[in-house]
């Protein structure tokens, strides 16, 4: 975060981090003392919580003065019941950007993007340098860094998407790898870097990614690809992909097959979602527990 043209860092305490970007990121509202020390000290009795918010206030406050200079105004408002970041105070913040950048695409489709709005969401993915607030696992930080990821990985699907579509082929792959280092069993993902591979001219690796796919699905969900994503394998190893269109449904006779066909794709899908759903899950648990 910047502040008065300096960068706010070295924190002496993890707690007066948190607390400076809960603050932060909830900026618009002051909040009870009461409320923020049950939110960062929540299995601690109360007597405890209410001095341990007074020790990190004193710390945090004590940062900001060796960061910033303020003549008019401090950056935290402070009263005895009250918290809240100064309304007034001169501050840019990442993930004000970043948000601002992913709600001027957020319901365009890729076909409607204009070059102004591409270029909105390359600044917001420049922004995100990897989950909010590292190491720590309270309960909003997990729901605030879930929420971020979310946003950055929908921006990274778009512009994937239209690096296909405008034929910029190793763009697009470039962000698919992004994309998979953060959820490697995203089909939808293995699909369309096996066709960004393919129209590049590289069909070894386009069937290569389908090796991939097949194999992390296998292990970490115990699935099959869906049929839609082995056609497509079939296509490309066949050399027959249409590169100018999405996979074509299986040639049959009449419109019940095809109607039956397209209904079992979207059972698989809603399997395949149904699964990734259950793992993300387990692994919330996980973590929580720890």
């Amino acid at each position: 975060m910047g502040c008065a043209d300096k960068v706010l860092a070295d924190f002496e305490s993890h707690k007066a981090q948190e607390l400076f970007c809960y603050l932060l990121l909830h900026r618009t509202r002051p909040y009870l003392r009461e409320t923020l020390a049950e939110l960062l000290w929540e299995k601690s009795p109360d007597v405890q919580i209410r001095k341990c918010l007074r020790q990190t206030l004193w710390k945090l406050q004590a940062t900001l003065n060796l960061h910033t200079e303020f003549k008019d105004s401090e950056l935290l408002v402070i009263t005895p019941n009250w918290v809240q970041i100064n309304p007034k105070a001169s501050i840019w913040l990442d993930v004000v950007e970043f948000e601002l950048r992913f709600n001027t695409v957020r319901d365009v489709s890729v076909e409607k993007l204009e070059r102004q709005q591409i270029e909105a969401m390359q600044g917001a993915v420049a922004l995100y340098r990897g989950d909010l607030l590292e190491g720590l696992y309270s309960d909003w930080c997990l729901m605030e860094r879930e929420r971020l990821k979310d946003m950055y990985l929908m921006m990274l699907d778009k512009l994937m998407a239209y690096s296909e579509i405008s034929h910029a082929y190793e763009a697009g792959l470039v962000y698919g790898m992004r994309i998979l280092s953060y959820d490697q069993a995203l089909e939808s993902v293995h699909r369309r870097m096996m066709r960004l591979y393919y129209s590049s001219g590289n069909r070894i690796k386009a069937m290569r990614q389908y090796e991939r796919c097949a194999r992390i699905l296998d292990q970490e969900l115990g699935v099959k690809p869906a049929h839609r994503t082995q056609m497509l394998y079939e296509q490309i190893k066949a050399d027959q992909l249409d590169n100018t269109s999405d996979i074509q449904p299986l040639p049959l006779g009449n419109s019940l097959p095809v109607a039956q066909e397209q209904l079992k794709e979207l059972l698989n899908d809603l399997i395949e979602l149904e699964n990734r759903l259950k793992s993300k899950i387990q692994l919330a648990e996980q973590t929580v527990s720890c």
